[in-house]
């Protein structure tokens, strides 16, 4: 039976579903976005069996949020692919999931319940899912956003994230500033990735829907999916770096 390099890509585009057209960056960072968050999580599960055992369920929370995003961006860039446009209703089920458990990372890594920290997730993305599909009329997308937008600023609070620049903020900055070893440095990077990761999504919420900031992001040379896929494999990956780092021996 002959072998062809063109009946090895047929093969492998059948696996995966619809085929990028070339130069199609945007498909691809689609693509990336599978590749590197399914490399994350066998990572994670690896490392699971050989860190200490208080460090065991950060590493499979790490392990599901990197795995629930594999699975989505599978099926994101199969939709970008056939040409149904921007996959949002897929995105937003995977932050849904996903966005729920980081908040669980912190709790893990400091002890401190997380049941406000989670509620204010749900808000922040529903709020934002309604801007930016418009399903409902009740307001714009610039009054949703404005809500999601508060949302996440009280996330940052109640995380600590002003603890970088001064004294402890909210209940997980009180616990990281008590916290002993490797846990206050890990808990920092997870403060980082939350002001500075996290702050790409309201870009990419301000490039796909109209209000007035229209005028300040059209000119950007990104599109609105490049930039939450970036942001994803920065922030999701980088969560589970962060915890594996204070799991290392």
């Amino acid at each position: 039976m002959s072998f062809s390099i063109s009946t090895f890509l047929s093969t492998l585009n059948f696996i995966l579903g619809a085929s990028l057209q070339p130069g199609d960056f945007t498909g691809f960072t689609f693509f990336i976005g599978s590749v590197s968050m399914l490399a994350a999580t066998v990572f994670f599960l690896v490392q699971h069996g050989q860190v200490d055992k208080k460090f065991k369920d950060s590493m499979l929370v790490a392990a599901l949020i990197t795995g629930i995003a594999a699975v989505h961006y599978y099926y994101m860039r199969d939709q970008w692919a056939e040409g149904l446009g921007s996959p949002t209703e897929l995105r937003y089920v995977d932050w849904i999931l996903t966005v729920p458990l980081m908040v669980v990372e912190f709790a893990l890594l400091t002890g401190v319940g997380m049941k406000k920290l989670f509620w204010a997730s749900v808000v922040m993305l529903v709020t934002g899912y309604f801007g930016e599909s418009g399903v409902t009329g009740a307001l714009d997308a610039q009054t949703w956003g404005a809500i999601s937008g508060a949302a996440y600023f009280y996330m940052a609070y109640e995380v600590g994230c002003l603890s970088i620049f001064g004294g402890p903020s909210g209940d997980v900055g009180n616990a990281l500033a008590s916290a002993k070893g490797k846990i206050p440095a890990a808990g920092r990077m997870l403060q980082w990735f939350v002001l500075v990761g996290w702050a790409i999504y309201p870009l990419g919420y301000m490039m796909g829907t109209d209000g007035w900031y229209t005028g300040l992001v059209s000119g950007l040379p990104l599109d609105m999916d490049i930039v939450y896929n970036i942001g994803d494999a920065i922030n999701k990956i980088g969560f589970g770096m962060a915890v594996w780092s204070a799991a290392r021996d």
